[in-house]
């Protein structure tokens, strides 16, 4: 038997076209009458600073992010999904986090007890493409959860 689906974790780069992919979490979360938590990664910001005798606090940045987020699937809602106007609704919490991208998908994932990964996956071609094409491969390897990787438009 398919275990029901409760949470969905969707997560995203805050690129324009990541916003294709939350149509598909939304749609999930209305499906089987779920939550969705949002999470944005920033990148290991302290290390890299720290190579270069730099220390630097990312609170204000990642509150900003989760701002940002919040702001963007408002408008997203409003004007993409008229039809699904509660979509905000569903969403339990907005995460952002910094750190190894991978390890902090899992570990959000577990913490908050996820039933379902959703997470967009860009085009071929470019930097872009390598390091989101090897998150997603990597956490759809190593996901005890199901992992749903939407091809998002150019």
């Amino acid at each position: 038997m398919i275990p029901k689906i409760k949470k969905v974790l969707y997560t995203t780069d805050l690129s324009k076209n990541a916003i294709y992919a939350f149509r598909y979490a939304v749609n999930t979360a209305e499906k089987h009458d779920a939550e969705i938590v949002v999470l944005h990664v920033i990148e290991e910001m302290r290390s890299r600073t720290r190579a270069y005798g730099i220390e630097r606090d990312v609170a204000p940045l990642e509150k900003g992010t989760r701002e940002e987020l919040g702001r963007r699937l408002d408008e997203f809602c409003k004007s993409e999904l008229k039809d699904k106007a509660e979509c905000l609704k569903r969403i339990k919490d907005i995460i952002v986090e910094e750190g190894n991208p991978v390890e902090v998908i899992l570990k959000v994932a577990a913490d908050q007890d996820c039933d379902v990964i959703i997470m967009g996956n860009h085009g071929a071609g470019g930097w872009t493409h390598t390091f989101l094409g090897n998150v997603a491969k990597r956490v759809l390897r190593r996901s005890k959860k199901p992992v749903f990787i939407i091809p998002l438009p150019e």
